[in-house]
């Protein structure tokens, strides 16, 4: 009988605070992180979808998400290590909207209606 390999999670950069889960991740799950920085692991505080970002440390409230080296975003309310980090716990420095979206399609909250 074989163990199923542990998940793991991409580190792009060194100066990344969050990596991107290369396999389904479950709540609990030991998630190994490779790529730019330190090899290390940690513990998955929620389901996180392959592709999507995980926090690799604590990010406080208002610091930037950073990602290929670069800040993509902002941090809404302090995020944990293991975290899912996704439209519920940050916005964009670009769009206003963006701490609205819908977090299942991504979708802009609707236009309020015009005045003729």
């Amino acid at each position: 009988m074989t163990t199923p390999p542990t998940p793991s999670a991409f580190q792009v950069h060194a100066s990344d605070n969050v990596g991107t889960l290369l396999a389904d991740a479950s709540a609990g799950e030991l998630i190994s992180i490779v790529g730019s920085g330190a090899a290390t692991q940690l513990a998955a505080r929620e389901k996180i979808s392959m592709g999507h970002k995980i926090a690799l440390v604590a990010i406080p409230a208002n610091d930037p998400i950073t990602k290929f080296g670069v800040v993509i975003g902002i941090a809404m309310r302090r995020i944990e290590p293991g975290e899912w980090v996704h439209l519920h716990n940050c916005r964009s420095q670009l769009d206003e909207r963006s701490g609205s979206f819908d977090l299942h399609t991504g979708a802009p909250p609707a236009a309020p209606p015009r005045n003729p």
